[in-house]
């Protein structure tokens, strides 16, 4: 009985860590997370979103206001961060050591996250020559909880004619990596904007030899920076 308990426990501590840390990643993208957007990101029914969202909001680690979505509090930002630390020193463990492939790393920190104490991760952080960024340019947060982000903007934002270095890739599903390495759209690669098409069409992009398009949303979650 006492096993079960200790299990449940952990099942619980799972969730809530995903929950925050999704959270986070919208409020970063967006300014606030909605339900509906929780839903999307994390694949799980609507009614155990609220449900878990009151859970979190009586935990003191979130606020939630009808029509006005979910935020964290300074508690669960705190908790937050150290997920997504504990998340992007993993990806950078399978990644350069594990060689993991990059479009599959971020899938697979998912299991591993949960799993890492603060301590390890501070042994991991050491080990791995304290890299700033996870493997697709998102700020590592410190032991303290800092973020130091590098100046960009989404790649739409780009102006004609302009170049532009890829700082970060902002949304990390495996088959989107899998695109956007296919074309060689990683963080360190510089783009130049040849073309945006009216009404919201396609952006077309000069990357070293070749020219690609890519759709307004695809091409928001890459933000850039100035050509380096």
């Amino acid at each position: 009985m006492h096993r079960r308990s200790d299990i449940m426990a952990e099942e619980v501590t799972a969730v809530t860590e995903e929950y925050l840390e999704g959270i986070y990643r919208l409020q970063e993208r967006g300014g606030v997370a909605r339900t509906g957007e929780i839903v999307k990101l994390l694949k799980v029914a609507p009614g155990t979103v609220t449900n878990t969202v009151e859970r979190l909001e009586r935990e003191g680690l979130v606020t939630h206001k009808s029509y006005r979505g979910v935020r964290l509090t300074e508690k669960g930002r705190r908790m937050a961060l150290r997920v997504v630390r504990r998340h992007r020193l993993s990806e950078r463990l399978l990644t350069d050591l594990l060689r993991v492939e990059w479009s599959r790393a971020h899938q697979a920190a998912c299991g591993l996250e949960h799993g890492i104490a603060d301590d390890i991760a501070k042994s991991l952080e050491e080990a791995l020559g304290h890299p700033k960024t996870c493997p697709h340019g998102n700020p590592i947060p410190t032991e303290r909880g800092g973020v130091l982000e590098e100046k960009s903007e989404p790649l739409t934002d780009l102006g004609l004619h302009k170049e532009g270095t890829i700082v970060k890739i902002t949304e990390e599903e495996t088959d989107l990596l899998q695109y956007l390495a296919g074309l060689g759209l990683m963080p360190g690669t510089t783009v130049k904007m040849l073309e945006k098409a009216p009404f919201e069409g396609p952006v077309t992009l000069k990357v070293g030899d070749s020219s690609h398009a890519l759709s307004r949303r695809v091409a928001s979650v890459i933000m850039v920076g100035r050509a380096r």
